[in-house]
């Protein structure tokens, strides 16, 4: 497939800037693959769609504030360095981003605000790309603590475009995040609420558990036409041995098993074993999927409405055929939904 099918009109105001008030009262679109039928319900109803024994998959890695704000050594100007990676955790070298990256260049110093913190530059990477190094007196608990108290909440700012706010802390955020890696949330678990998952358990529907460190690349935008020429960014991944063996009961016992976001699709994807099952597994993934493509565990998806030309987009549209995606995309815009991180789901079965 190529790029410019993936474009589409998409009007400003259904971006959502913001959250709804509540996780779980977003709109929620199903989407029947087998019929092409389209419904139109509320983020609550999701589970009117599963039975005891079926399986969400959930991707529970957690974001850290990975936007900080420092001053250039003598000028004073003001530079934002975004974290993307620890590189190594002795020397407390870190892969950033530099914006305005034209004044940063080896040897630079820059200090954040009252903090002891100050990071040098020692290595250029990509045009906004730099190997920073901290120079921090203190144990690596301190440095991290120092790091958490410095950093913002890192809302994709190329589409939400407003301040970072204090409710962003929390709601940017899955409830059932546990290991910090992420510099961008799994938005299509931001819906669930704790009286959901509560539901599930009483109805028998079982949760399982991998992790996939969102990069920023999620968002990177696709600039090749030969959709085979995109190379996507590593992420660190983990599936372990409890989470296949609740996926691979349910898939031996012919229920659902629905991947609750694109990444954790690709996680699941990366760690199929021989017998068309789960096995665990760990390491760098940095696998594009776009259609067509066959998908060997989940058997349903919940993702966003995602962006114009997003690799996003493309997994999504692979999952549920591509002509019967874009009819969805189309009803979307014209039933307004709201589309991206803070936007509304889509139940694909």
């Amino acid at each position: 497939m190529k790029l410019h099918e993936f474009k589409f009109e998409l009007p400003e105001e259904l971006v959502a800037m913001h959250p709804a008030r509540n996780r779980d009262e977003s709109r929620l679109m199903v989407v029947h693959r087998a019929t092409g039928q389209i419904e139109h319900r509320n983020f609550k109803d999701i589970l009117d769609y599963f039975d005891e024994g079926d399986v969400l998959v959930f991707n529970d890695t957690k974001v850290f504030p990975a936007r900080l704000y420092g001053n250039k050594e003598k000028t004073g100007a003001k530079i934002e360095v975004f974290l993307l990676r620890e590189l190594n955790k002795e020397l407390r070298l870190w892969d950033v981003l530099v914006d305005p990256a034209r004044k940063i260049r080896v040897g630079n110093k820059l200090y954040f605000g009252e903090s002891d913190m100050v990071a040098e530059v020692i290595d250029n990477t990509t045009s906004r790309g730099r190997t920073i190094k901290f120079l921090f007196d203190g144990t690596d608990e301190e440095f991290r603590k120092a790091l958490y108290e410095l950093g913002e909440t890192p809302i994709p700012k190329e589409v939400i475009t407003r301040e970072t706010e204090p409710a962003d802390k929390e709601r940017y955020q899955t409830i059932y995040a546990e290991h910090i890696g992420a510099v961008a949330a799994p938005s299509a678990g931001l819906h669930f609420t704790r009286e959901v998952m509560k539901r599930m358990e009483i109805k028998g529907v079982e949760p399982a558990f991998v992790t996939l460190h969102v990069g920023l690349g999620t968002f990177r935008t696709v600039d090749v036409e030969d959709l085979t020429k995109h190379k996507m960014d590593s992420e660190n991944f983990i599936v372990t041995a409890p989470a296949c063996e609740v996926v691979n009961k349910a898939l031996d016992a012919k229920k659902k098993v629905c991947a609750v976001g694109t990444t954790t699709i690709r996680a699941m994807e990366a760690s199929v074993s021989a017998n068309a099952r789960m096995k665990p597994t760990q390491g760098w993934i940095d696998r594009f999927i776009f259609p067509p493509h066959d998908f060997k565990i989940a058997n349903c998806m919940l993702t966003n409405f995602h962006m114009p030309e997003s690799t996003l987009i493309m997994l999504a549209s692979a999952f549920a055929g591509y002509p019967l995606l874009m009819e969805a995309y189309k009803q979307a815009i014209k039933e307004k939904y709201k589309f991206f991180s803070y936007g509304d789901a889509m139940l694909i079965l």
